[in-house]
């Protein structure tokens, strides 16, 4: 699934691709065929990215809300659009450039209010809150729950996902079992800036880099890493490979139905 600083990636192009213009949307699947109708001539007057939830407001005070889920892409590009392949759920073209969306999870029309209550029960976005707010610290320095469960709670924290938890966790010495009551609130606001600073870099290189410069390839003169996901990381998806600050074997385990990966020397 991807992590929030996609979809904030993916907002600011399409703002650039489509904002001020009218748009004609179309469902070739069919399964979004009465909200493109609903839509389709509107001005798009401006996308924006909360966590992982893409949303595109139109005129007449309605907007489009895409997740991507785990299966969900988009792709976009100049001209006039060739025939539809695959099972394309929506299809905007204006000002351009035409872009398709296939496999979401959800791909709906929301009004003002609901995308206001989306907003209401969504966590603190890191790319878009310089701090965490203190009921958010409270809540999670008061829970018995594994401090990786908790960051990766959608109502504590909108758009953090395994990667980057797992990242995160690394960078602080915290093993991802630890119960969130175990952590200091300065622990946990240390990690959101530093959770917004990786975003952040996410967002402008379009990839996620984790590591200090001194563990960089180049630096430690290893092999770059060779990941679907890309960038340099120090334990997602590394099982049994060593650690690039002690050398002991990455562990992993399930932990609240997904893997957690750490290691079990740097992290306590």
């Amino acid at each position: 699934m991807p992590e929030g600083h996609t979809i904030h990636r993916l907002a600011a192009r399409h703002r650039e691709l489509f904002a001020g213009h009218k748009v004609e949307l179309t469902s070739p699947q069919g399964r979004f065929a009465a909200g493109a109708a609903l839509l389709s001539g509107r001005l798009l007057c401006d996308t924006e990215a909360y966590g992982k939830h893409l949303l595109h407001h139109y005129s007449g005070e309605l907007s489009v809300h895409v997740h991507l889920g785990l299966y969900g892409t988009v792709t976009d590009g100049a001209g006039t659009p060739a025939p539809p392949v695959g099972q394309v759920r929506m299809r905007v073209v204006g000002g351009g450039h035409w872009l398709d969306l296939r496999g979401p999870t959800d791909c709906s029309v929301l009004t003002v209010a609901e995308v206001a209550a989306l907003r209401a029960r969504l966590g603190a976005d890191p790319l878009r809150s310089p701090e965490l707010p203190a009921a958010s610290v409270e809540r999670i320095v008061r829970s018995p729950t594994a401090i990786a469960a908790l960051l990766l709670d959608q109502s504590i924290i909108a758009g953090a996902g395994l990667v980057y938890v797992s990242e995160v966790l690394f960078r602080a010495g915290i093993s991802p079992t630890r119960p969130g009551r175990s952590v200091s609130a300065e622990q946990v606001r240390s990690m959101w800036a530093d959770l917004g600073a990786l975003m952040a870099e996410g967002v402008a290189l379009g990839r996620i880099d984790t590591v200090h410069s001194a563990h960089m390839p180049e630096a430690m003169g290893r092999p770059p890493r060779v990941d679907r996901h890309g960038g340099e990381v120090y334990v997602y998806r590394r099982t049994g490979q060593p650690c690039l600050i002690c050398g002991t074997a990455v562990s992993r385990a399930g932990l609240a139905g997904r893997n957690s990966y750490w290691c079990s020397t740097c992290q306590s």
